[in-house]
């Protein structure tokens, strides 16, 4: 720490010195015409013959992260949003402006113009005609930063990690490309991009513990967004029939590697379609995006290659259990299904219904081991009570969840329209939370209007966008996919 403050002590007197000199330590509009990535591509087959019988000139602005200096001439290495580029400053060519190249420092900001020409070494480089000082960089740029015991400073000064690992960056622009991506698959498909409320005062759309604020204006407790469903299912009651929302929902949960409390998500609606369409939907958009953003179905994902070729597998979440030996006659029983837990060591709550319970038994016994993208459906009722029940069997609803490398990507079901059935299911859940379970749904009375109005039988998805991203830039933690994840204040 004290190595660093005599550093910054040292870039503070530099930047007295440049203001002493008449220059601006922090400057202006700089009109940068060209880009490092542009040049080397364009001029990669020119020889140094060639660039001498045709000068080709250029104007480019970007950070110094690396410098040479020989007294009289120095070379660096500039690097903008595209990549690096090497700049060559002589002072016979800038004359008293040398002066001020001696108070450059790794991570200041320049503007050059020049002619590209190449050294003995051949690389291309920019011979400098002028230069604009733009930023002085007070802090030194870490010289080590790759490693695990950096990882935290990595992503609490995600800043810093930008600059110095390029391929963090090209991993954020995957991710908007991803995003371009589902946006033009659905807006193909007719779907209209809609925005719902981030401040709800009932939670819903989800069973999960939400965070709390205070409106002031209206003195009223409000509740950060779990999830848009209930609102955009009330777009479908009043006409709509294609919706999708790009969204940010928070819960009130752990963090992990697969987890953040501010997540992305992408939720979708379509009217007089089932479950059955969205899988087949699903299989459509998700290898679109891939091939759009990546240029492939099959990627690599730690150890394992990830093929999105469809079809997938559908498999019903009983049939799941039973392939991994779970006895078939736990199934419907919830002091078997307790006990059988607990003897394999899975912790079930007290007083757990039998649907929870044979969830917690597929996440630790079925989950893991669903790497290739696969379809679990057919849930319990009371894990899903927004969707519609099946006809031939109403304890189980028309739902699945969409499952790679271990790990829930989607969720989607049939939508319940029957409002008397969705105000005893919202009952049902009220009294569980009476009960102490604090990730259940609330009872919504203008949900239930809405649906008294009639809403069309229709299906409803939502894809983690996170999630999807990490699978498909071979990131083993959200956090490598969020720019600024949550994380505990620095001590």
């Amino acid at each position: 720490m004290e190595e660093i403050n005599d550093q910054i002590e040292q870039r503070i007197k530099k930047l007295e010195e440049l203001k002493a000199m008449g220059v601006e330590p922090f400057g202006g509009v700089f009109d940068a015409k060209d880009h490092a990535a542009e040049l080397l591509n364009k001029y990669e087959a020119h020889t140094k013959e060639a660039l001498e019988a045709s000068p080709a000139l250029c104007v480019i602005a970007g950070r110094i992260v690396a410098m040479r200096d020989f007294g009289k001439a120095a070379f660096a290495h500039i690097q903008d949003s595209t990549g690096r580029i090497q700049v060559y400053l002589r002072k016979d060519v800038l004359n008293e402006k040398y002066s001020v190249v001696k108070k450059f420092d790794i991570g200041d900001i320049i503007g050059v113009s020049g002619k590209l020409f190449r050294t003995r070494t051949n690389e291309l480089t920019v011979e400098v005609q002028d230069f604009q000082f733009l930023t002085k960089s007070l802090r030194p740029l870490p010289e080590k930063w790759h490693g695990l015991k950096d990882i935290e400073m990595r992503y609490r000064q995600r800043y810093v990690d930008l600059i110095v690992n390029p391929e963090v960056k090209e991993a954020f622009k995957k991710r908007s490309a991803i995003i371009k991506a589902v946006r033009d698959f659905l807006e193909g498909k007719g779907f209209i991009e809609v925005e719902t409320p981030m401040m709800h005062q009932i939670p819903g759309g989800a069973a999960a513990r939400p965070f709390k604020t205070h409106h002031n204006a209206l003195d009223i407790d409000l509740y950060l967004r779990i999830a848009p469903e209930l609102y955009l299912k009330r777009l479908l009651v009043g006409g709509y029939e294609r919706v999708y929302e790009l969204n940010k929902n928070f819960r009130n949960e752990g963090i992990s590697t697969k987890h953040n409390p501010e997540f992305s998500m992408l939720e979708f609606y379509i009217a007089y379609k089932d479950y059955n369409y969205l899988m087949s939907l699903t299989e459509e958009i998700i290898p679109f995006v891939a091939q759009k953003a990546i240029g492939a179905l099959k990627v690599s994902f730690g150890d394992t290659e990830i093929d999105f070729t469809p079809p997938w597998p559908r498999i019903p979440l009983l049939d799941s259990l039973a392939q991994k030996g779970v006895p078939a006659d736990i199934l419907k029983n919830v002091d078997k299904a307790t006990a059988w837990a607990r003897e394999n060591k899975i912790d079930i709550e007290k007083g757990a219904s039998l649907g929870k319970i044979l969830d917690e038994i597929f996440k630790e016994k079925v989950e893991p081991e669903l790497i290739q993208p696969t379809f679990i459906t057919d849930y319990p009722v009371e894990l899903s009570p927004l969707a519609k029940r099946k006809k031939d069997n109403p304890e189980l609803v028309e739902r699945f969840e969409l499952f790679v490398a271990g790990r829930e990507i989607a969720n989607a079901f049939s939508e319940l329209n029957d409002p008397m059935d969705q105000r005893e299911r919202f009952q049902k859940q009220v009294e569980a939370k009476e009960k102490g379970d604090e990730e259940t749904m609330w009872m919504d009375e203008d949900f239930v209007r809405a649906l008294e109005h009639g809403m069309p039988p229709a299906a409803g998805e939502g894809i983690g966008i996170d999630r999807l991203v990490m699978l498909l830039t071979d990131s083993q933690s959200i956090r490598d996919v969020i720019l600024f994840p949550q994380l505990k204040p620095e001590l």
